[in-house]
């Protein structure tokens, strides 16, 4: 999910970098409102572990994006929305400007799909399932898949808006990769959650959503 320089306008990437700076000021602020100290080394854990987890991907669409694991959904489920906003912006900013996986300029459009909707379709859509009282491994691999099914159609949508291909095409090919991908995706959330939620992870934030 990882877009390169020269791919998005200047308009797309303009916005993209706008609604991503606004949304983590606001996760900024909550964060330094609700987390405990601890947390943040936990964080940078995880930050860690996501971080090596992306580094395994495949171009998409002639390489105007590519498909990996993401851990947007473990880091909000774990964490909570808006610290696990800044866990992805952490890990998206680094493999950008130190790797090169991922362009400077679409650095914007890259946060707001990994660190931003990623995490915030997974809060939804664990939330939803937890008032049902669904056992929480099944709740985290839905969650998965929905937030890598959810963002491949807004990383279409941002190709599209670009003119770089058009929105059915890319998002036929996007959701078809990313179907595979979050089921694996799914099952890493769905396996680790348990182990993180015995360890020190459990404290990691007050509104944590597997606390």
């Amino acid at each position: 999910m990882h877009i390169p320089d020269g791919i998005l306008s200047p308009a797309v990437w303009t916005a993209a970098t706008a609604a991503s700076a606004l949304v983590l000021a606001g996760s900024v602020r909550h964060s330094k409102r609700t987390l405990e100290h601890r947390a943040v080394p936990v964080m940078g854990a995880m930050a860690a572990f996501i971080f090596a987890s992306q580094m395994v991907n495949f171009p998409l669409l002639g390489a105007a994006t590519s498909g990996h694991l993401i851990g947007g959904a473990l880091s909000a489920i774990l964490f909570g929305f808006w610290p696990a906003t800044l866990i992805m912006t952490t890990v998206v900013a680094i493999q950008a400007i130190v790797f090169q996986d991922g362009g400077i300029t679409a650095l914007g459009a890259n946060v707001f799909l990994m660190a931003i909707a990623a995490p915030a379709v997974a809060t939804l859509v664990h939330k939803a399932l937890k008032s049902f009282r669904v056992p929480m491994a099944v709740s985290g691999f839905v969650a998965a898949w929905c937030s890598v099914v959810a963002v491949s159609i807004v990383g279409a949508a941002l190709l599209a808006w670009s003119g770089v291909i058009g929105f059915a095409p890319a998002a036929a090919s996007l959701l078809f990769w990313h179907a595979f991908i979050g089921i694996g995706e799914g099952l890493i959330t769905a396996v680790v959650i348990p182990f993180a939620l015995r360890s020190s992870f459990h404290f990691a934030a007050k509104e944590g959503l597997g606390a």
